[in-house]
């Protein structure tokens, strides 16, 4: 949701922008953690029809296409081309109606005087605030190429980790929606008919037998209400997902389901260390780069954690003995950060970190397809013999007494 805020700075001096966040109390958090004070907020109202806002939803640019983007960007202004004339050709080469509109809008912005970050900064559904401070960092250092290069690299490196947990989260799914299919396919088409004959037949049916017959029974019977009252569920789900209190207990369970919360938790590690090194290597304080890391993460435990964290550094406490205080954060973070920090090379020890919890997603990854494999063949193996048994034994009997 984009809020539209009117607040002062430490300074006093007056600020108003926008935010994008999940609801209006997140929104004034964040601002709070970037050190002003809000005087107003609102949500922005959407001039749109409700057709047209359900038509929106589909509206998205893929980070595939992000970093493609970033990486022509950064070509193009190593060519001294105009940062107005590249968005302006961007915007006639892209297929994506959506993005290329949201490019022609940069350029508009730009052609009136704005910054590019600033004019990013209008679109917080597609450039994040990590992506928009990266390249307000390279503005004010002159380094404007190296930055959208540095964000290619940063994307490309997250859409492969996302890639390889989503290949490794969608296949099970699939198999377990096929196998659902067929047997709803099978208890609704094929067993009636088998039953017929079985009840023709006469003799005592096995328990297991007259089980899967009324679950058949029921799923014809019902097949309409069953079909309104899943839908209803998947949508009231949805929608209690979006919520504060959902989303939490979404988040908490990702994280303590066995073997896959292993793998959330590394894949959330990566990228606290991949935005934090990425941002401090371009010139950001580690204050704002943890303010932002903590605004951009999706889960509520962790995006918890690092706000606790950025109250602790902002009171004077070094960065390793403020994360030593959250459960969540592993040892060896703490650790590899004091090192940093004592050294002086805490960006150096965060690319490191990084890339160690990168190959670590990579191994859970593995981890999860070796042990779900297994497991998908022992649950259908189960479910289609119990299934087969409920109806080939009394057949077999029948055929016996015969």
């Amino acid at each position: 949701m984009l809020f539209e805020y009117n607040a002062k700075d430490a300074q006093g001096d007056e600020k108003n922008g926008t935010i994008d966040s999940l609801n209006m109390e997140t929104a004034m958090n964040t601002l709070r953690m970037r050190g002003v004070g809000v005087i107003s907020i609102a949500p922005i109202a959407e001039q749109k029809g409700v057709f047209a806002q359900h038509i929106t939803m589909f509206d998205r640019v893929s980070m595939k296409e992000l970093v493609i983007t970033s990486q022509q960007i950064s070509t193009l202004a190593n060519a001294q081309v105009s940062a107005l004339r590249i968005f302006q050709l961007l915007a006639m080469q892209i297929q994506n109606k959506y993005f290329a509109g949201i490019l022609e809008n940069v350029a508009k912005d730009l052609q009136s005087g704005s910054s590019i970050s600033r004019a990013l900064a209008h679109f917080p559904r597609v450039f994040s605030p990590f992506y928009v401070n990266i390249v307000k960092a390279g503005e004010e250092s002159g380094t404007l190429s190296n930055s959208f290069s540095y964000l290619a690299e940063y994307l490309d490196r997250n859409y492969e980790i996302v890639s390889k947990v989503r290949g490794a989260l969608i296949y099970p799914i699939f198999v377990i929606s096929t196998f659902f299919l067929v047997m709803a396919l099978m208890l609704t088409l094929v067993i009636p008919k088998i039953t017929e004959i079985l009840l023709e037949a006469g003799g005592e049916l096995p328990i297991y037998t007259k089980i899967v017959i009324w679950i058949s029974d029921f799923m014809r019977n019902y097949f309409g209400l069953i079909g309104v009252v899943l839908i209803a569920g998947g949508f009231f789900f949805w929608r209690w997902s979006e919520t504060e209190t959902g989303k939490r207990a979404v988040d908490e369970a990702k994280l303590s389901i066995p073997i896959i919360g292993n793998l959330y938790h590394k894949l959330y590690l990566t990228r606290i260390c991949d935005n934090l090194s990425t941002m401090l290597t371009s010139g950001l304080t580690m204050l704002q780069s943890l303010e932002i890391t903590a605004e951009i993460l999706e889960n509520v435990v962790y995006r918890e954690a690092l706000e606790h964290v950025i109250i602790d550094v902002r009171a004077g406490k070094s960065l390793s003995d403020s994360m030593s205080s959250q459960e969540i954060l592993p040892p060896i973070l703490v650790q590899m950060t004091k090192v940093g920090e004592e050294t002086g090379a805490l960006g150096d020890i965060l690319v490191t970190l990084s890339a160690f919890y990168r190959r670590e997603v990579q191994t859970a990854v593995a981890a999860v397809i070796s042990l779900i494999e297994p497991a998908m063949i022992v649950l259908l193996g189960l479910g289609v013999g119990v299934l087969i048994a409920s109806v080939l034994l009394p057949i077999y009997n029948l055929t016996g007494a015969f």
